[in-house]
């Protein structure tokens, strides 16, 4: 039998992107208990996202952020097709399963650690004099791949294709979870995600939010839990089965 089994697992996920995650854990014995911390909504600046769209010709490399940016992007393509010259990155594997999903061929991305700096480090991104360069992403975020790409010669723009909103929530049914014993440990995927959820539950979810063990996939999220006072965060591998290999070890031995 599974640790997991009837363990009540909290998946804060944006709803969109929380089934797969839920699917796992129910077939693996367990309680998943969806409370989206961020709402994805379309991008302020439809036009702007439009024109880029229009002339994705004049670039030669789109990378993308998210598996979000990809759907929403793809999305916006509507009719429209990617130049046949265009190469295209990601920054981490959930975006280019996505982007095969979609019929893209060769993508450039780092196996292990998704994020920018682990993109950065390929020899595809070191290479980028004088390129022109298309991020696709969310409205905001950390400016470490552009600024960087900047320095080594890349001419670079940003493409944001949605906003990352806090929700309006009930949190009465999640406290009650929490009172009741019936939440044995967090899920987080971003370090936004982290703080909305700390804001939604308000004071008293503080307390039981500090108190549950979190499970993040970047040092980056632990980090913006535990300066919220969370102390118990372990920090899984990328992907799915990274932190569900990581939950299944925590119930076993802890």
């Amino acid at each position: 039998m599974s640790a997991l089994a009837g363990k009540g697992i909290l998946v804060t996920r944006p709803r969109e992107q929380a089934e797969p995650l839920s699917g796992r854990l129910q077939a693996a014995g367990a309680r998943a208990i969806s409370f989206p911390a961020i709402e994805i909504a379309p991008p302020l600046d439809q036009a702007r996202l439009d024109g880029l769209i229009d002339r994705l010709a004049d670039f030669d490399w789109v990378v993308f952020i998210s598996p979000t940016a990809v759907s929403r992007f793809f999305a916006a393509l509507n009719e429209r097709v990617l130049p046949a010259a265009l190469r295209i990155a990601a920054v981490g594997e959930g975006s280019a399963r996505g982007l095969q999903r979609r019929g893209v061929g060769e993508i450039v991305f780092p196996e292990g650690d998704a994020d920018s700096e682990a993109l950065l480090a390929l020899p595809a991104m070191q290479a980028v004099q004088g390129k022109k360069i298309l991020i696709v992403r969310g409205e905001g975020g950390r400016e470490l791949l552009a600024e960087t790409l900047r320095a080594r010669g890349a001419r670079v723009e940003y493409a944001e294709c949605y906003r990352r909103l806090r929700p309006r929530a009930d949190a009465a049914p999640i406290l009650a979870e929490f009172r009741r014993g019936g939440i044995d440990a967090i899920t987080a995927t971003s370090s936004e995600g982290v703080g909305n959820l700390f804001a939604l539950l308000g004071r008293e979810g503080a307390v039981f939010l500090r108190d549950t063990p979190w499970f993040v996939p970047h040092a980056r999220i632990a980090e913006a839990a535990r300066v919220l006072g969370a102390r118990r965060v372990a920090v899984s591998a990328p992907r799915d089965d990274g932190l569900l290999t990581t939950l299944e070890d925590w119930f076993a031995h802890g």
